[in-house]
């Protein structure tokens, strides 16, 4: 007898700082929905990933899935395509504008080789046929919360650059664009039309509001940020 669903509510869960995330990575409770119209496979699922050690929250359709409030912890969805109204090809595209770091494992009983790589062009983890191997799964399901996590950790991480970022003025904006391509003080001087000193005091007003402890940490932060030279002719 098939196993009854298990409603777990992740309200209270909220999204880690990213050095943080990548301490618990290795040991965080993975977190799972099951988007699945099949009451009896869905069961089945919510049981096998339970018993696995996963935290698992179970939804008939996509559009419940989309309605519940906790859409946005989880590390991996498994879901199948030919869901009723919305299906999973359309809730993924869906996702990838809101939630685009989550991971999706695709479960089908309809053999179409053509949907399935259309699914993982579109960043699927994987693509699995029913009556699916349970190994395959587990082992997917894992991979897809390990780049989730990752994913997640560096939006968390582009964000608070973005934020610190803003706090630049024009000028300031200008310097940290040229000092990341790895001109010295005096060409970014020669660049600009300014004086090396400065161009000396806007690189410490950067480096302050970035919070960056060296220039390697400051080049780090603009290549998570896209910084590149065709970026001056934004900031100008």
């Amino acid at each position: 007898m098939p196993a009854p669903d298990i409603a777990i509510d992740f309200r209270s869960s909220k999204a880690k700082d990213a050095p943080d995330a990548n301490i618990r990575a290795a040991t965080e409770i993975i977190k799972v929905a099951v988007v699945e119209d099949d009451k009896r496979l869905r069961q089945a699922l919510v049981f096998q990933l339970g018993t696995a050690g996963f935290q698992v929250a179970s939804h008939t359709s996509a559009e419940e899935f989309l309605e519940a409030s906790h859409t946005g912890v989880f590390d991996c969805i498994v879901m199948d395509n030919f869901l009723p109204g919305m299906n999973g090809l359309e809730l993924q595209q869906t996702l990838k504008r809101t939630i685009p770091y989550v991971s999706i494992v695709f479960i089908t009983g309809h053999g179409d080789l053509a949907l399935g790589m259309h699914a993982m062009r579109q960043g699927a983890v994987d693509f699995l046929e029913k009556p699916v191997d349970d190994e395959a799964l587990l082992a997917s399901i894992r991979r897809g919360a390990n780049l989730s996590r990752e994913q997640r950790a560096e939006q968390i991480q582009r964000i608070e650059l973005e934020k610190r970022q803003s706090t630049l003025t024009p000028r300031e904006r200008e310097v940290f664009v040229l000092i990341t391509t790895g001109l010295l003080n005096k060409q970014v001087g020669a660049v600009l039309g300014a004086t090396e000193r400065t161009v000396k005091a806007h690189r410490g007003q950067v480096m302050n509001k970035m919070h960056a402890g060296s220039l390697a940490e400051l080049v780090r932060m603009a290549g998570i940020l896209q910084i590149s030279p065709l970026a001056l002719k934004l900031v100008r």
